[in-house]
Order: structure tokens, then C-alpha cells, then sequence
């Protein structure tokens, strides 16, 4: 059964669609099948992927109202291996209309469902702000991945995105667990990086990755081409932490399948 990890953060800009299509292309060459879902509105994750997404005809608007099957949907992303669930900005229609449907917010869970057999990771890029697209991810979720860079206004979203977690725990999915924290556009030379980064492992322990994301110029360049850093410039520092962090991952993830096996 597929690990469904919803990767956000309230505070823009912190890379979570750089982390999405990054890992989701490092996760493949390391033998997994995945799917990454694109819940941003921005269509980013699509685009990234090298999907255009102008040109789709069904997309997760027309999964979560209802109007197809999630299969139907599913693109595929080409070279990089893993398979899409597109976007575009149908998607903020789609806002409006969950507010009007049965089981608002478990639309996203019951479209998973439905494929999750096919995959080892399903991926969700959410939006950066808590609305009903988000909810709908951290309800189908296992797990939260949040993408965070070591600054100070970090820790004060951070906060309000675990308040958020805590409450979809208490009130609709009682499974979801913080994942870990990954460090993203790192700069060790930051004094005030260092120390964040060091307040983060005092408070989160192992819930941080040992694995962190530099900032890498071939990160930035990529997704103007349609393709994962791995594709792009697989010798890049930035494509080499995100295979080093799906590594760490499916560590963790086998780790964590053992304690259950152990434990029954």
C-alpha cells in the first residue's frame, strides 16, 4: 500500500513544488512508483513535470467534482518516470464548488482510494495558504512533509501550519503524523540559517531530515524546461540531495515497516 504524503506550508515560497517533482523524480530512480498530485491552482507541479497544462482535457478539478474517475485524469510526465495528476487554474473553481458537496472534505481521499494499489508514494503539492484544497489534502494524507527554509518568520508558520495538523488530527484524520521537516535553500555560511537549523533538531528531533536542499541555481532552472534537476543536470548539487533525501526516505519508510512486522 502507497505512502500518501501531503508536502506543505503556509508560507509560500519555501519550495514546495521544487521538493515535489524534485523527489518524486529521485523516488522513481530509485525503483518506486509514484504519482505526485498537483493541488495548487498554479498548475507549477504540472508545468514542472512537463505537462502542459493548457492543453489537458480532465484534471484534478474534474476528479474532485466529481466528472471523472481519477484514472481518466492521469497524465504521464514522460522521461522522468512518475505519473500526474494535473492541474490548472479550473482548480480554483473547484474551491467554490466543494463548499456545495457532500464529503467536502474527504473528496481527495476517496479519489486516492481508488488508484493507490498502483503506486508506492502519491505525492500532494498543496497550495501555500489553508483552505478546502489544503484540508482535502491533509485528510487524505499519512503524513505531512514541510518544506521549510532556516530563517526566522519559518518557525512562526511553522507554528501555525502544526496548530493546523493538530486540528485535522482531533477532527477528521486522526492518522496524520508530521513526516519531517526538510531544510530547503540552505546556506551553512547563514549564521542565522545555523541557528534555526539547530532550533529546528532541538524541537523536532528525528522528524527533521538529515538530508538538506541548497540553493542550487540548477533548481531554479529547471522547471523553465519541463524536467526534474535530474534530468536536467543529474551532477547538479540540488539533484543530488533530493536523490539523497528519497534514499533517507525509503530508509525510513522501511524502518518503519520492520517495528510494525516486529510488533505483530
Amino acid at each position: 500500500m502507497s505512502k500518501i504524503l501531503a508536502i506543505t506550508n503556509q508560507k509560500g515560497g519555501v519550495g514546495k513544488t521544487t521538493t515535489a517533482v524534485n523527489l518524486a523524480a529521485s523516488l522513481v530512480a530509485t525503483k518506486r512508483r509514484v504519482l505526485l498530485v498537483d493541488l495548487d491552482p498554479q498548475g507549477n507541479a504540472t508545468m514542472g513535470s512537463g505537462v502542459d497544462k493548457h492543453e489537458l482535457q480532465l484534471s484534478l478539478y474534474d476528479v474532485l467534482t466529481g466528472r471523472c474517475r481519477t484514472e481518466k485524469a492521469i497524465v504521464s510526465s514522460g522521461a522522468a518516470g512518475f505519473d500526474v495528476l494535473p492541474s490548472n487554474a479550473d482548480l480554483t473553481a473547484a474551491e467554490v464548488e466543494l463548499m456545495t458537496l457532500s464529503r467536502r472534505e474527504s473528496r481527495l481521499r476517496e479519489a486516492l482510494a481508488e488508484i493507490r494499489p498502483d503506486y508506492d508514494y502519491i505525492l500532494i503539492d498543496c497550495p501555500p495558504s489553508l483552505n478546502m484544497l489544503t484540508v482535502n489534502a491533509l485528510v487524505a494524507a499519512q503524513g505531512v512533509l514541510i518544506p521549510m527554509q532556516c530563517e526566522y518568520y519559518a518557525l512562526e508558520g511553522l507554528s501555525a501550519l502544526m496548530d493546523t495538523v493538530t486540528t485535522i488530527q482531533e477532527t477528521l484524520n486522526p492518522k496524520l503524523v508530521v513526516e519531517g521537516l526538510l531544510r530547503t535553500m540552505y546556506d551553512p555560511r547563514n549564521s542565522l540559517t545555523v541557528d534555526v537549523s539547530a532550533q529546528l533538531q532541538s524541537h523536532f528531533g528525528d522528524k527533521v531530515y538529515g538530508t538538506v536542499i541548497p540553493r542550487n541555481v540548477r533548481l531554479a532552472e529547471a522547471p523553465s524546461y519541463g524536467l526534474p534537476a535530474l534530468l536536467y543536470d543529474k551532477t547538479s548539487r540540488g539533484a543530488m540531495a533530493y536523490l539523497a533525501l528519497a534514499g533517507e526516505m525509503n530508509r525510513r519508510m522501511a524502518s518503519s515497516a520492520n517495528r510494525v512486522k516486529s510488533s505483530a
